[in-house]
């Protein structure tokens, strides 16, 4: 029997294996660790994000923070360009060479620093691509120099995850990162209600970096004896493009909406927005944190040629993440007045954006994890289907737009149209990458399950009744109460044995 091909290669499937092995089993036990420690992880990160989104939308305002978001938005896209795909691409280096792991992550480190360069420097020549509508200040036009900082993070978090440490990412992206943002911003209002909120990413990046740069050095220590080799790296950024290509793509889902917004709202809309898109993004990292424990064991399982046990871990994870969505959606949905009425009373309109946002991340988790294992078998399929989506996005989102202006419906319409354009074509992603990844593997790929319906049903009818109380108590006793009843209807009837491996603490 021949070899299988190495999966790097595009459009290339190893051949397969049906025989189960206890390696399947112990790659649901890590999958399962790894999830709780992500649960844990976006529990973390909701805490902190709440302080930041109320800080600046109490003290900021919607301007402020509307102009904040644009130059963000384009520069974390310059980030995740620069990173060439090796967020998840690094596995699949890791697991194929013979040269000490550290070697290998210095020369990712080093590449993706050219490229940080490179984009930086693009966007410090012309900052006027960071802030379109306003005028640029002091320090604004270096804004970019952060994109080393969030580069040098993503790729050092990834070097971890191979290795199974997954509560570095949580440590430095849950805890680090998002308290220092909230703090730093209290702190920077009494210096300027302008510029308090761009100095306080920097710190924010700064400090993340600095957290994941840490055990970076624990885990692999020092790169003694590494000599650049540009042939190699430049083998390595070619070969990840596609990658980069589709990390992009995905990443730019999220992100495209607000860039479409902002070419047709005022920043104050465009701020309403970006609060109800933060609020939706806190569900969004239990998926994309999944990214660097799926990635290693999706590697391992391609190198044994087992795509069954591949089709069981994406639908496994699939589940776990549907089903810790939704619960989410119903919860900051159902009392979405509340929750946006937290940051302030300008920002109550942005309700309907936010239930539509938070619907948009609950069907996307199918596309996100069937696209773990097709980069790595189909990677240029994978990105038509991507950029596709994107075109549907784009073209559905400007429709949309129209529709409200030409009935004259209030500018806020827009930001929910933008919204419901988003989910749709997530929606048309997942199907259609879950539908190919089946085909591929030769196994169903589905982490859908019906009993969602009856946990949704539970969770509306209590999320209903809560809306009846005070705007404080749908709060504080609302949402548990939503959470509570729809958790007990997955675990009870929704569980299955593997399943409730995610809670077991010993694996």
């Amino acid at each position: 029997m021949n070899s299988p091909e190495p999966p790097g290669k595009a459009g290339t499937v190893p051949l397969h294996t049906d025989e189960p092995t206890k390696d399947s089993q112990d790659d649901i036990a890590a999958l399962a660790k790894g999830g709780r420690t992500n649960i844990f992880g976006f529990l973390l990160r909701l805490a902190a994000r709440l302080p930041f989104l109320f800080i600046a939308g109490r003290i900021y305002g919607a301007e402020a923070l509307g102009r904040f978001a644009y130059a963000i938005l384009v520069v974390e896209f310059a980030a995740q360009l620069a990173t060439l795909g090796l967020k998840r691409g690094l596995a699949a280096q890791l697991s194929k060479t013979s040269r000490p792991h550290v070697h290998v992550v210095w020369d990712g480190l080093l590449v993706s620093f050219f490229a940080s360069g490179i984009a930086a420097a693009i966007l410090i020549t012309f900052p006027i691509i960071m802030f379109p509508n306003s005028e640029i200040n002091g320090l604004d036009r270096f804004l970019p120099l952060v994109i080393f900082t969030i580069v040098g993070a993503d790729i050092a978090l990834a070097a971890l995850a191979y290795r199974y440490d997954i509560a570095s990412t949580v440590r430095a992206r849950s805890i680090v990162e998002p308290w220092t943002i909230s703090i730093a911003a209290f702190l920077f209002s009494y210096y300027s209600l302008r510029d308090g909120l761009i100095i306080s990413y920097v710190v924010s990046m700064v400090a993340a970096l600095l957290a994941s740069l840490w055990p970076l050095f624990k885990s692999y220590g020092l790169p003694w004896g590494w000599r650049p080799k540009p042939l190699a790296i430049a083998k390595m950024a070619r070969r990840n493009m596609p990658l980069a290509a589709a990390d992009a793509a995905e990443w730019g889902s999220r992100r495209l909406d607000l860039a479409i917004l902002g070419l047709f709202a005022s920043p104050a809309i465009v701020g309403i927005y970006y609060i109800a898109q933060q609020v939706a993004s806190l569900p969004q990292k239990l998926k994309t944190s999944f990214d660097p424990i799926l990635g290693p064991v999706i590697t391992r399982n391609l190198e044994a040629g087992n795509m069954k046990a591949i089709a069981k871990q994406v639908s496994q994870v699939g589940f776990w993440i549907i089903a810790a969505q939704i619960g989410i959606a119903l919860a900051l949905a159902i009392p979405g007045e509340a929750v946006m009425g937290l940051v302030g009373p300008n920002f109550v309109g942005g309700t309907g954006a936010l239930a539509f946002l938070l619907a948009a991340e609950a069907v996307a988790a199918t596309a996100v994890v069937s696209e773990s294992a097709l980069v790595y078998i189909a990677r240029h399929r994978n990105l038509l289907i991507s950029l596709s989506m994107l075109l549907l996005q784009a073209g559905l989102s400007l429709a949309f737009i129209q529709i409200c202006q030409r009935m004259g419906w209030p500018p806020l319409f827009q930001a929910a149209a933008v919204a419901a354009a988003l989910m749709v074509a997530l929606a048309y992603a997942s199907i259609v990458k879950a539908i190919f990844l089946s085909k591929l593997l030769n196994a169903p790929v589905n982490g859908w399950r019906w009993t969602l319906l009856l946990a949704i049903a539970a969770g509306s009818i209590v999320g209903y009744l809560a809306t009846f109380l005070p705007e404080w108590a749908e709060l504080i006793f609302g949402i548990p109460m939503i959470l509570a009843s729809y958790a007990l209807v997955i675990w009870k009837w929704g569980f299955g044995p593997e399943d409730r491996t995610l809670f077991k603490m010993k694996n």
